[in-house]
């Protein structure tokens, strides 16, 4: 009965989006929900779960987004379809995960289904899954990829990627695979082998799974979303989930590497310490301004509190009683840095690069998807925090702008963000459709 309440709930708050109702706004300003000590406000529960849907309108004309003075803003690729993720090569060519969610066999019908299926089209992620990986060459060297072509089909949904020596390694939604790779080479022929499965459907929630590869290139860590918002499905359909798995490429054997991390995503090594950081999707259904996403470091055998509690042990009070644990509770990490309530934090990646100003060295670009279910919309921008002695040393920074137009409607979304080898940023754009590169200017 309670699941069927929350379901009429959310049909109805899914209507009053398609419809633009008015709904109570948020905090505007960047004190609430962003830095190393974010104010948390107390929790907020409306009847109807707050939906505000940016409609996807795409790019028109020329425009582009926006970035500080003395960068250059141009799009790298064009005509793309739904391009989630990048891995920029060693020869400078740069992969593309073209992806969107999976499609289920057991397609879900009713109301509920109808009202999801609506907003994801109004937010233009309903479109089928490309299940591609294309390469993008830039043969001239003018910052524009004169050379798209198909790198490799018949993927599963696939998200993340890395390269160790000649094999390339690809995360599905359900499993990561490996094929050889050849430095120069335009496709892959070869079928996939698979290493180690990660945990996919028939519910598979957060389907996203991202992989980077080890310093010395013995494992990989897979970045593996939750299959709920707060458990509400069942802790049983949670294992190896909510987590970063370690995965040993001699064996293929994995293991829970840190956990209580509701949806991360973006992975990436501080280059001063060489810790990994990973950016993470908080939970919904608290309010407007909670809970907030963050970038963190991980540590090996970290919890960092889902669905328990959020930033260390302030308790989510949706958990009954029966199903709390104290045990975890008491030791629940406390994120790193805040990077604001339902922002959608994806893209996450250190500034290697050295053609960008001295002051973002080591600094860190975040890709905002944007979010859905708050008022008014967060994120929709990549954004830079600077560091210092391998931590945030500042607050948030726009740093592309300009998806969203004068009247709110998304002209893009961006997701990954990476460096290229001459130090400018890459950005994947899912609904925009096109990979944009941001240099410095001359």
């Amino acid at each position: 009965m309670r699941r069927q309440v929350r379901e009429i709930l959310i049909i109805g708050a899914a209507a009053c989006a398609l419809a633009a109702c008015g709904q109570s706004p948020g905090q505007q300003n960047t004190t609430v929900g962003y830095g190393p000590n974010p104010t948390l406000p107390e929790p907020s529960r409306t009847l109807l779960p707050t939906v505000k849907i940016s409609e996807v309108v795409g790019w028109s004309n020329d425009a582009k987004p926006r970035a500080p003075a003395g960068f250059v803003v141009q799009p790298f690729a064009t005509g793309l379809d739904h391009p989630r993720w990048l891995l920029v090569l060693p020869n400078g060519d740069v992969l593309v995960a073209e992806s969107n969610k999976p499609a289920r066999k057991d397609k879900p019908k009713g109301l509920r289904a109808f009202a999801e299926s609506m907003l994801m089209k109004k937010a233009g992620a309903g479109a089928p899954s490309a299940d591609r990986i294309s390469l993008l060459r830039d043969q001239d060297g003018d910052g524009i990829a004169d050379l798209k072509t198909p790198f490799l089909v018949n993927l599963h949904s696939p998200f993340g990627m890395a390269l160790v020596g000649s094999t390339l390694y690809v995360a599905n939604a359900d499993a990561i695979v490996a094929f050889p790779y050849t430095e120069g080479a335009t496709t892959i022929a070869a079928g996939p082998r698979k290493v180690a499965d990660l945990p996919g459907g028939p519910l598979n929630h957060h389907w996203t799974k991202n992989i980077i590869a080890s310093p010395d290139g013995t494992k990989l860590y897979a970045a593996v979303g939750s299959n709920s918002n707060v458990g509400e499905n069942g802790m049983e359909n949670e294992v190896d989930r909510a987590a970063i798995l370690e995965v040993d490429l001699a064996t293929g054997k994995k293991r829970v590497f840190a956990s209580g991390l509701r949806n991360p995503v973006g992975l990436s090594w501080n280059p001063a310490n060489g810790q990994l950081w990973t950016a993470v999707n908080e939970r919904d259904e608290l309010g407007n301004d909670l809970v907030p996403d963050y970038m963190t470091s991980v540590r090996d055998g970290g919890f960092y509190g889902w669905p328990y509690s959020y930033f260390g042990q302030t308790l989510d009070t949706r958990i009954k009683d029966k199903d709390r644990r104290p045990d975890l509770v008491a030791r629940a990490i406390v994120p790193d840095y805040a990077l604001g309530s339902h922002t959608a934090s994806l893209g996450l990646s250190f500034y290697t690069g050295t053609s960008f100003p001295a002051r973002y060295k080591d600094g860190v670009f975040v890709g905002q998807h944007g979010s859905w279910n708050r008022n008014p919309q967060a994120g929709y921008k990549v954004v830079f925090i600077p560091f210092s002695g391998g931590k945030p040393a500042g607050g948030v920074e726009d740093f592309l702008t300009g998806f969203l137009n004068a009247e709110g409607k998304a002209q893009g979304r961006p997701v990954g963000v990476t460096v290229d080898n001459d130090g400018a940023l890459l950005v994947a754009d899912d609904v925009g459709d096109v990979v944009w590169r941001v240099s410095a200017g001359r």
